[in-house]
């Protein structure tokens, strides 16, 4: 039987991104949060929050909460953890786990709570250099995030490399 082949299709075209961490600047040392609170800042594309607890220790986690996403850099700062504003769900600072039986604890949270498996959010290391608040991440994460898009004929930008006319 003859077959057809298409080589190197869009779909395939993608590289190989490798992770590449480094320390990139959050957020100035002027804009953070007295102890027990926390703040918001990007570092390499990401969505960061910066929290310090009761002892001026810094910590950097993921922004977004699960299971819905929103901000825990609203969240309250005590005892090791952070607390998710509007679920209750606490979050240990040095893990970003979900200690146990803190997951959704809020009225709103135990109604939502039950329909997810418990999540906890990515720590990152974080440092002060200068007047910066730097976070280490993967500089390539967006990028190989990305290359996974679908890119050809009729892609959203109207170029089937991505690019803008």
């Amino acid at each position: 039987p003859n077959s057809i082949s298409r080589q190197g299709t869009a779909l395939n075209m993608a590289k190989d991104i490798k992770p590449k961490l480094q320390y990139v600047p959050c957020i100035s040392t002027d804009d953070l949060p007295g102890p027990g609170k926390a703040t918001s800042g990007v570092a390499g594309g990401l969505a960061i929050c910066i929290a310090v607890d009761e002892n001026g220790s810094l910590y950097a986690l993921g922004d977004k909460c699960p299971p819905i996403n929103q901000p825990l850099s609203f969240g309250k700062v005590a005892n090791g953890c952070i607390q998710d504003p509007v679920l209750g769900t606490k979050f240990d600072l040095k893990t970003g786990q979900v200690p146990a039986g803190q997951w959704c604890t809020s009225p709103i949270g135990k109604l939502l709570g039950g329909l997810f498996e418990p999540s906890g959010v990515p720590t990152y290391p974080v440092k002060t250099k200068g007047n910066v608040v730097e976070v280490q991440v993967d500089v390539n994460y967006k990028a190989a995030f990305e290359s996974q898009y679908w890119s050809g004929i009729l892609d959203a930008q109207g170029k089937s490399n991505g690019k803008y006319y």
